[in-house]
């Protein structure tokens, strides 16, 4: 299936989630993420979701790892196709951005390179743990600049398509992992 199609029938699909399931979805991602073998590791970005999107709602995985005392990195677009990477404080003051995501306004900037676990947002993904984000290349972009160990683990509010994404491009980032409400989906590990 190809990215502009999956994109399609995802929206649709979370736009006729209702808020309760949406959020009791997000805290079932959370639960989840205790299953995967991350909790050596130090430094965790994570996006803040859409919430005029239904995006996964990230405050119960943040919770979490500050719960573990896990340094929290918080992404703000800072050009095209780029993002620079805040530490999150108790001090971090957040605006929405033009696509309504929240980002920290200033702070402490995280250098990808520090980065060890990266959770992504997406709209779908398949079984070989490709991803369809709103394709715009920023988490690519950004995870290029990471190092090659870093987890790269997809949220998602729905199962893998059983479909392969025909149209993957040589840039994208494969998944490590996919956390959704019913499983954890494992890639090339």
């Amino acid at each position: 299936m190809l990215k502009h199609e999956l994109r399609k029938k995802y929206k649709q699909m979370r736009a006729e989630l209702s808020d309760v399931s949406a959020s009791d979805f997000s805290i079932l991602l959370a639960n989840h993420v205790l299953q995967i073998p991350i909790w050596d590791f130090f430094y965790f970005h994570t996006f803040l979701g859409i919430e005029e999107n239904k995006e996964v709602d990230t405050l119960p995985l943040i919770t979490l790892l500050q719960g573990k005392d896990k340094n929290v990195v918080i992404p703000k677009v800072s050009g095209e196709n780029s993002m620079e990477n805040y530490l999150l404080t108790d001090n971090t003051v957040f605006r929405k951005n033009k696509w309504h995501i929240p980002e920290p306004v200033d702070g402490i900037i995280v250098p990808e390179d520090k980065i060890d676990v990266v959770f992504l947002p997406l709209l779908a993904f398949d079984e070989h743990g490709h991803r369809v984000g709103y394709g715009k290349g920023y988490y690519d972009t950004f995870l290029h600049k990471c190092p090659k160990e870093t987890i790269k683990i997809g949220l998602s509010f729905f199962k893998a398509e059983e479909t392969l994404i025909t149209d993957v491009h040589e840039n994208d980032v494969t998944l490590d992992y996919c956390v959704t409400p019913g499983k954890v989906y494992t890639f090339n590990r």
